[in-house]
């Protein structure tokens, strides 16, 4: 078991965190969120030894061994496989255990052909996945994992999350992918105010918590301010009369004696919408069989693909890194030319393009006011600032030069430009990327507000999930388009390689005559009875969480209700209102343990059924 206690750690005035006191049982399995900046990877340092706290202890039992995701790149052996096994716990009986890593970099992405390479011929990206390897082989104690999804496409991040899912040990992740750590963690630790707090279950329930909280705080601030102004009121009034005397001083003390509540900060979100160009017409875009390669003997990238963009379209592009996801936005954006094909925008097209590679155009020497008034000097520089704000640039941080900016600043950077861009169809290139939680949900909200059109490439299951009605595929060497959702996508299609897996073990079992697609059709077959089994779990958890809602609306009016009669000083509303509030409350308690239990049974079916579809089992 981990054990921290009363740990503190400031840089300079900035305070990070203080009196920080925590657990990490055996099996437990936290996610650590908290705004960009705010001490999470620090946290994680000093678990680690990397760097020492100002106060408080860390403490583990004699033997423990902690893992974690190294971001030096740093290798021992000379190939891929040996480095990866090297991560592999000692074995007494002398067992080759290579076959562990290998299955673990093939999840990874990183194929057998790569096996035999050395480690310093990877591609950076290819190097993260390589460290990660080696601490998912090492198999410690307690597993510390600070985005391990940067770098991974969509394929290696769903096997990273079947994989966490299993793991036997504790493990605490930080990651900007809500969806992801909901789905491997079984508390949710945060970083809020300085403090650090840890709860059951996922981050909606954290949160939750969190607002209810400081809502109650402030109104209690606020009536207590009321009642201090009477107080002084009266002091001020009778401050000179020498029969109040002794009232007053009573007052005078009650007031030292009860101290003040102080207004907390407010925490600033992106808060933004996209500056929308009319658009009238059919098609925004039309595109027909586009194809594209490099050259040589190297297979197209894209053959043939075809599609028509209108208002309201959102089109996510998924698949594994390098397959030709960015290329097939460049060719869109008219920064690369298609070997054969054309793409033809309506006259009234407006669009703009948010790209990786453009975080790498900004100008290190410039401020980020001006790159904003550069990206659009027709713009004042009012409005320029405005959109500083917007990015949570205030005040003088505007003046900030981008050389000394994070990667998830510049991001921001980037997407103010988009804001002052006039534009009726986006262009996003994994957006995400480097934005914390609170972040990706205002950009959420943001593209799913915006009238255009969206062409959307981006890991993220959470994005395409709440956004995505249409899919570019990138699979099995082919790109095709998918009409219908994500979810509808992996239910009637799947992943060729995942199905591949699952044909590989069924194989094993004694079928060998198997083809492709009678493993589809048993595949749909198991979907359907996991929709019939689960359907139900699911619309309970929805009404369940729809009744929270409700309760804490009902114990928000009967808060302000209390505090009203406790300012009419009317004692009999006060004992009303108070039983009422305090009953809302444990209903609500009561519906988050019935929320808790109904989640860990739909995700223990669930991953049954996920274990079902792998093997094909036919019991």
């Amino acid at each position: 078991m981990l054990k921290v206690n009363g740990l503190a750690k400031s840089f300079g005035r900035q305070v990070l965190f203080e009196d920080v006191s925590f657990t990490i049982a055996p099996g437990e399995k936290a996610g650590l969120v908290g705004r960009n900046g705010h001490g999470k990877s620090t946290l994680f340092k000093i678990i680690l030894g990397e760097l020492e706290q100002d106060e408080g202890v860390v403490s583990t039992p004699k033997y423990y061994r902690v893992g974690h995701l190294s971001q030096r790149l740093h290798f021992t052996c000379d190939t891929v496989i040996r480095e990866a096994a090297s991560g592999l716990p000692k074995n007494e009986d002398g067992i080759d255990e290579t076959y562990k890593a290998e299955a673990i970099l093939m999840g990874l992405g990183i194929g057998e052909e790569l096996f035999d390479s050395s480690p310093l011929s990877l591609s950076g990206g290819y190097q993260v996945r390589l460290n990660l390897a080696k601490a998912l082989a090492s198999e410690p104690d307690l597993l510390l994992l600070d985005e391990p999804t940067n770098y991974l496409d969509i394929l290696s991040v769903r096997w990273l999350k079947r994989f966490l899912k299993e793991w036997k040990g504790s493990l605490m992740i930080i990651t900007h992918d809500r969806d992801f750590m909901d789905s491997v963690t079984t508390h949710t630790m945060g970083i809020h105010r300085g403090a650090v707090r840890k709860v059951s279950g996922p981050t909606e329930k954290f949160y939750a918590q969190i607002l209810l909280e400081e809502e109650i705080h402030e109104q209690t601030r606020q009536n207590d301010e009321r009642k201090r102004k009477e107080v002084e009121k009266f002091i001020n009034r009778f401050r000179a009369s020498a029969t109040k005397a002794s009232a007053v001083q009573s007052r005078i003390k009650a007031l030292e004696r009860r101290g003040t509540l102080e207004k907390l900060d407010a925490i600033k979100d992106l808060d933004f919408a996209f500056n929308e160009s009319p658009f009238q017409g059919k098609y925004l875009l039309e595109a027909k069989d586009i194809s594209f390669g490099y050259g040589g003997d190297a297979p197209l990238l894209i053959k043939d693909l075809s599609l028509a963009m209108a208002k309201g379209d959102r089109i996510g592009i998924i698949g594994k890194n390098g397959k030709g996801k960015t290329t097939l936005l460049n060719i869109i954006a008219g920064e690369l030319a298609a070997l054969g094909g054309t793409v033809a925008k309506n006259q009234n097209t407006r669009m703009a393009y948010f790209g990786q590679t453009n975080i790498d155009r900004l100008n290190a020497s410039k401020t980020i006011e001006q790159e904003m008034m550069d990206a659009h000097p027709d713009y004042s520089r009012a409005a320029a600032r405005r959109i500083c704000g917007a990015m949570m640039f205030e005040g003088d941080s505007a003046l900030k030069k981008v050389e000394v900016l994070s990667g998830g600043e510049r991001a921001r950077v980037l997407l103010g430009k988009l804001l002052l861009s006039p534009a009726n169809l986006l262009l996003l290139d994994e957006p995400t990327n480097h934005l914390d939680m609170e972040s990706i949900d205002s950009l959420i909200e943001a593209v799913d507000v915006f009238e255009g059109a969206v062409l959307i490439v981006t890991h993220s299951e959470l994005v395409l999930n709440a956004l995505a009605t249409r899919l570019i595929i990138f699979d099995n060497g082919e790109v095709s388009l998918f009409e219908g959702t994500y979810q509808d996508f992996l239910e009637k299609i799947g992943w060729e390689s995942e199905s591949a897996e699952l044909a590989r073990t069924a194989v094993g079992r004694k079928d060998r005559g198997v083809n492709r697609k009678e493993l589809r059709k048993l595949r749909a077959a198991l979907a359907s009875e996991k929709t019939r089994t689960l359907g139900p779990i699911e619309k309970r958890i929805a009404g369940i969480e729809g009744s929270i809602v409700s309760m804490e609306k009902a114990a928000e009016e009967s808060s302000q209700a209390l505090l009203a009669a406790s300012t009419r000083a009317d004692s009999q509303a006060i004992a009303g209102l108070s039983k009422s509030f305090h009953e809302t409350r444990q209903t609500i308690d009561d519906l988050f343990d019935e929320l808790e239990s109904l989640t860990s049974e739909l995700e223990l079916k669930s991953k049954d059924f996920e274990a079902k579809l792998r093997a094909f089992e036919e019991d």
